[in-house]
């Protein structure tokens, strides 16, 4: 199985830098990668989007849409690269086109090589409960890819935020929850542990286990303290550090 999953975050030159070449490692040797942007509204201009992005790569990028049969290009594809955007939408267009169970099996089975970003990894996980995204769809179910057994929650920050007053200047702290405290309450009545990825920060996964690249990351596990990994950790399929 080859993954790479990201937190998203990648508006500095240095991080789309990094991003190309994740990705064209990832997809090395495939010459057409499907591409899902069921996350976002708008599935062309989506589309087009990461098709300009990958212009000098070797592979052409397919949009699932544009397809009258979405199984049957599952199952023709040689990559498959899902985008960020609200995992709320994505999760609904998934079960309603029936997809979950042919994409799990070509990426799991077949070894078909998967990206995802932001919403696209929060599908790699078992489900899509640690998101960070507004509910604008009822989804039928919070079951996802489940082509690994712990959670992701991108975009991860630690501690609270504060926000700038535009008129004077200062800083004012927002009292609302962190995301360790939306994690801790995942964990009242859920087992799985959760990675937080920092902005820029990338998991690689293959047979030999993840690597952790571009940025840091945390890992929360159920009633156990916090451990924050740095940039290059490698890691077990079940977070242990190695």
């Amino acid at each position: 199985m080859k993954l790479l999953l990201g937190s998203g975050g990648l508006r500095t030159p240095e991080r789309k830098n990094m991003y190309l070449q994740l990705m064209n490692e990832n997809f090395k040797g495939c010459r057409r990668i499907l591409f899902i942007p069921y996350a976002s509204k708008d599935y062309d201009e989506y589309t087009n989007k990461v098709r300009e992005m990958f212009k000098q790569s070797e592979y052409e990028i397919i949009g699932i849409h544009e397809s009258d049969n979405p199984i049957q290009e599952i199952r023709e594809m040689e990559g498959i690269y899902v985008g960020g955007g609200n995992t709320f939408t994505l999760v609904r267009k998934l079960h309603e086109e029936g997809l979950i169970e042919s994409i799990r099996e070509r990426v799991t089975e077949d070894n078909v090589p998967y990206a995802g970003v932001s919403a696209g990894s929060n599908v790699a996980c078992p489900t899509m409960q640690t998101t960070n995204d507004m509910p604008i769809e009822l989804v039928p179910s919070f079951e996802t890819f489940d082509l690994i057994k712990f959670q992701i929650n991108p975009h991860y920050y630690p501690g609270g935020i504060w926000w700038k007053d535009e008129e004077n200047g200062i800083l004012n702290e927002h009292f609302g929850e962190s995301r360790k405290r939306r994690i801790d309450e995942y964990h009242q009545y859920n087992d799985n542990p959760v990675i937080g990825l920092y902005e820029g920060s990338f998991l690689r996964c293959d047979e030999t286990g993840i690597e952790l690249l571009g940025n840091k990351a945390v890992i929360i596990r159920k009633n156990q303290d916090m451990l924050t990994i740095e940039e290059n950790q490698k890691l077990n399929y079940d977070l242990s550090t190695r």
